[in-house]
This record gives structure tokens, C-alpha cells and sequence, in this order.
């Protein structure tokens, strides 16, 4: 934990990080152990208040409209576990043994929860102010790379942009779902004359059809 803590910048109390870096099918399979759902419910609030007010003050030309798309390109799932990935965060989350046999440490939605919990875990023991210190540090970075943020912020569109300039149909797509209502798992795969160029994973199907448009970006 003192390595994670040294990466991090923080120093967490150790009980407080493992519950940040505890998921729900490790709980399961240790008597319903405390999760990390709260603090990740907390992180997403703070990360999302922070970063509002950041680009608020940053972007003064832009819309609402348009911040509203750079605020969901910087905390997407899939920036999100960019980071924690860098961070080496997947090495230290408590899984489940399903979770781990089906290789639950690189899963973007994990990575991205725990990094939402462990910025909860921040704003519980050393407040807002070292919350936004560590958004700083890690999040804001995201700000620089224009292009990225373009694509993330609304994927779909601009792969169909992409497809018609390249004198393709625009995508379709395909999207299936796995587990009960409470805790679905949607799965999208998209397609271009019948050929598929992309696929991913959400919690929503939007969500899924999002990173599944970022995967197809990535291979044109």
C-alpha cells in the first residue's frame, strides 16, 4: 500500500485505501465484506465538481453545451482508466476470483471505479482541497490533447464524420446484455458494410456504443 500511496501522492490510511481498492465480487466472496461502491459514488461527485469548475474558469469562449462535452471527454470511463492503468492501480484492487479470471485488473470499468473511489477515499480524509490537487495532477493533463478530447467527448459522431470522408456508410450497431437489472453489463459491437470495426463494454448501452465508437476510431 506504501507504493500506491508513494504513486499517488497521498497518504491514505491503509484500512481507508483498501476499502477504496475493495470490489464488490471480492466482498461477495468474503462474507459481504464493506465495498468500495460509496467512496466511488463520492469520488464521481468531487471528480465531477472539480473538473466543472476548472474548465468553467479555463474555457471561457465555450458554450454550455460545448464544456458539457469536454467535462464527459475528461472524466469518461475510458480516461479515467487511462490514468489509473498508468498509475498501476490495477495491481493493488481486492477482485473477486471471477474478476480475476477474466482479467478484471485491465477492465476499463474497474479501473475506472477505483479510481473514483480512491479520489473519494482523498475527499474523506484530507478534504476538498487535496481532492483537487489530485484531479490536478492526474485529470487535468487530459485538457492538453484537444483531439482526444473531441473524439471522447462524442465519439459516435465523429466516426461517422470519419466514415463518410473516407466514402463509407455510417456505423451500426449491435448491442447485447449480460446480468440482472441491478447490475447489467451491456456489450456493443460496430459495424460498416457488415464488417466489424470496433466493440465495448458499459453500464449503460450508450456507454457501450461509446466505447465501442472509440474502438473503431482507434483502428481507422
Amino acid at each position: 500500500m506504501d507504493v500506491l500511496c508513494t504513486r499517488l501522492g497521498v497518504d491514505l490510511e491503509p484500512q481507508l485505501l483498501e476499502l477504496a481498492l475493495t470490489h464488490r465480487s471480492y466482498s461477495y466472496e468474503h462474507g459481504n465484506l464493506p465495498n468500495n461502491e460509496r467512496l466511488e459514488f463520492l469520488g464521481d461527485s468531487v471528480l465531477g465538481f472539480v473538473v466543472t469548475a476548472h474548465i468553467h474558469d479555463l474555457l471561457t469562449d465555450l458554450p454550455e453545451g460545448e464544456l458539457t462535452k469536454v467535462k464527459n471527454a475528461v472524466v469518461s470511463a475510458r480516461a479515467l482508466a487511462s490514468i489509473a492503468g498508468d498509475l498501476g492501480i490495477g495491481e493493488f484492487m481486492r477482485l473477486g476470483k471471477g474478476e480475476e479470471q477474466t482479467g478484471g485488473r485491465t477492465k476499463m470499468n474497474l479501473l475506472a471505479d477505483t479510481f473514483e473511489a480512491i479520489l473519494g477515499a482523498i475527499y474523506v480524509s484530507k478534504g476538498l482541497d487535496a481532492a483537487q490537487e489530485f484531479v490536478a495532477r492526474f485529470v487535468f493533463p487530459l485538457l492538453e490533447d484537444t483531439d482526444a478530447l473531441r473524439e471522447n467527448s462524442d465519439p459516435k459522431t465523429t466516426l461517422n464524420e470519419r466514415l463518410q470522408a473516407l466514402g463509407k456508410p455510417i456505423a451500426n450497431y449491435e448491442t447485447t446484455h449480460e446480468g440482472p437489472d441491478h447490475d447489467r453489463v451491456f456489450f456493443a459491437k460496430v459495424f460498416v458494410d457488415e464488417k466489424q470495426i470496433g466493440s465495448g463494454q458499459g453500464r449503460t448501452r450508450k456507454g457501450a456504443e461509446t466505447e465501442a465508437a472509440i474502438d473503431a476510431l482507434v483502428s481507422l
